[in-house]
Formats: structure tokens, sequence, C-alpha cells
């Protein structure tokens, strides 16, 4: 919401901004003049006007593009997770010492004193405190703007992790899809067609070098299973089937949900090795969206980026006496382990 609210305010000036652009740098076959609606606000009318612009067109509808310097990723730089993470800072900036003391009261309140409390206990306990007083937000939204230069330094070094993964690395494995011919070929179900998807991507990531796209200058692997979502849309180019990504049929989101008709689906759920959740997702988030989506089939796809994490997760499956069930993929994306070529 707050994503498209700041669009409409500053519609006039992205709009303005990619028609700059586009008639400098984008051929004239794929722009035209635009009636935009609802384009700008007049102060002098009190209503939202309307205006032309020169516009990229993509699908038979304009495009606006944004200036890098002005984007993020993920939440923005005041949001409610962030500010029960920075709960223990905030009451340090209440100036009323007895108001400070009494919220510090109220919030040990709430901790559970019969057990050790867990990530959950201390969020209730967050939560209970700022609804009994609610200033703490006003508190916590004055902190936040006094540091206001960290959101500019946080949201360049985001906007520049985002174009290594999504157009550098991402475009990598685009390349590498245009020169292997049997990804274009068909399977007769989703089932099938979605586990030679999986062996691919598994393959692609484990012997042709796709692992590397998982890793910054750095080295450090992601740790968001969203962006190995937007990589695994990828390999499903040209397919006949309806590829649709969290789909949520009642039961909570599905990672993909693979369809053929009614009666053909098949979904799959992917995690990284290190999510701490995994043991109770192997266990039952996939047979509760298999029910609620009316899908026979799916699969299992974990992610690791260490020995550690292979290890942890061959723990869990044997617990779960899940070692050998086919449907649960592990795709080995270390970097450690694959040495070029020219070395091994």
């Amino acid at each position: 919401m707050i994503s498209d609210f700041t669009t409409n305010l500053i519609k006039a000036y992205l709009l303005e901004y990619t028609s700059v652009f586009a008639l400098r740098y984008i051929n004239s076959s794929m722009i035209r003049k635009v009636y935009v609606n609802r384009a700008f606000f007049s102060y002098e009318t009190e209503r939202w006007m309307p205006k032309d612009y020169v516009l990229p067109i993509y699908a038979d509808d304009f495009v606006i593009i944004t200036p890098k310097d002005i984007l993020t990723k993920d939440d923005t730089w005041i949001n409610h997770g962030d500010m029960i993470h920075r709960f223990e800072d905030i009451p340090d900036a209440v100036e009323n010492d007895q108001l400070r003391a009494e919220i510090n009261n109220y919030f040990n309140s709430k901790i559970p004193e019969a057990e050790e409390p867990t990530k959950e206990d201390y969020e209730k306990a967050v939560s209970a405190t700022i609804e009994k007083y609610p200033i703490i937000i006003d508190y916590y939204i004055k902190m936040k703007e006094d540091t206001g230069e960290e959101a500019l330094v946080s949201s360049i070094q985001k906007v520049q992790e985002s174009d290594l993964l999504y157009i550098k690395q991402y475009g990598g494995l685009v390349n590498l899809l245009q020169y292997q011919s049997s990804f274009y070929n068909i399977d007769e179900n989703s089932k099938d067609e979605t586990y030679q998807k999986i062996l691919y991507f598994k393959d692609v990531i484990e012997n042709k070098g796709g692992h590397k796209i998982f890793y910054g200058s750095d080295d450090k692997p992601i740790r968001r299973e969203k962006d190995v979502h937007i990589l695994f849309r990828l390999v499903w180019y040209g397919t006949p089937s309806d590829v649709s990504r969290e789909v949520d049929d009642g039961r909570g989101p599905a990672d993909y949900k693979i369809s053929r008709g009614a009666k053909d689906k098949t979904l799959v759920e992917f995690k990284l090795a290190s999510n701490s959740q995994l043991k109770r997702n192997l266990l039952k988030q996939l047979n509760i969206y298999k029910k609620a989506s009316d899908a026979e089939w799916g699969f299992k796809v974990i992610i690791y980026f260490s020995e550690q994490e292979l290890i942890r997760v061959q723990s869990i499956l044997s617990e779960l006496d899940m070692g050998q069930d086919k449907n649960i993929i592990l795709i080995d994306a270390c970097i450690d382990n694959k040495p070029s070529g020219s070395k091994a």
C-alpha cells in the first residue's frame, strides 16, 4: 500500500522522467504519445488532472520507469517489523522517567516467567506494550527520522545488490538456457514436466556454473527464498503449462503451482537449508497446500550452501523418515566444492 500510495503522489515526476528517458534512449517504434488520467494534482482546481506523455509501450500498455536512486527493496525504512526488532532501544528515548519505567515494567510483566521466552513470546509482549502505550510509535518514528541518512545508504546498497543479482547474475542463467536444446522439450503432464524442470535447474546450479548466480562480490550466498523463486521462473520459458507463483487457495500461498487444467496440478515448494522452520515445513506445509489446491503431486526443493547445511538437512530427513523420498530434491549451491575445469 505504501508503494502504491507513494507512486501516485510522485506519478507526475515519474511520467516526466520516463518521457525524457524514452525520447533519448528508446527506439521510436517502441514509444508513443499516451493520454494518462490522474497524472498530476492541480492545486488551483483541487483535482487530479490528465496529461499527454511520450512513453514506452509493452503489451499495448504504457510503462513507467523509476530512477534507481529512489528505489528501495523489501520493507520501508519505518515499518512494524523493525519497530518490534528495535523495541528495546525505544524506551531509552523516552524523556519522562516515570513513563519510561511504566513501559519497561509493563513489557517485563508480559514475558512468561516459567520458561525461557521464545521469539513469539517476545513479539507478543512487544505488541501488547505498544497497544497499551501507543506513544511508543511516535518515539520509534522520531528515532528513525533522526537516523534518516542511514536509509539512503541502505537503499543504495539494496539497489546495487538487486542489480547484481537480478540483472547481471540472473542474466547469466538466461545465457545458459539459450544453449540447452533439451530445455525446450515438453512432457505430457505437469508432474513430469515439473520434475524435469527441477532436475534441469539442479544441473545448471551444480554442474554448469549456475551456483555463482547465488553469490555476491563478498562470496556470501543469498538468504531469501523469494530470490530463488524468481530464478526458477526463468526455466519455464515456452511451457504450455500455466505457471503461477505464490498461489493462495485458502491455506496459505504455495511457491509455485503448475497446471494443465483442473485435474492436472503440481505444486513446488522451495526452502533454503538454513530455514529455521525447515522440519515443520517438510512435515506439514506441502500436504496442506496440495489439499487446498486439489493438486495430486508436489515437490519440495531444498538448496544448501555449505556442508554443515547439508548435514543438517540430511539429519532432518532421516528423523522424518524422508531420506528416500523422490519428491524431495536437494540442490548443492556450495561455492567451495566446485573447482574450475582447469583446477579439478
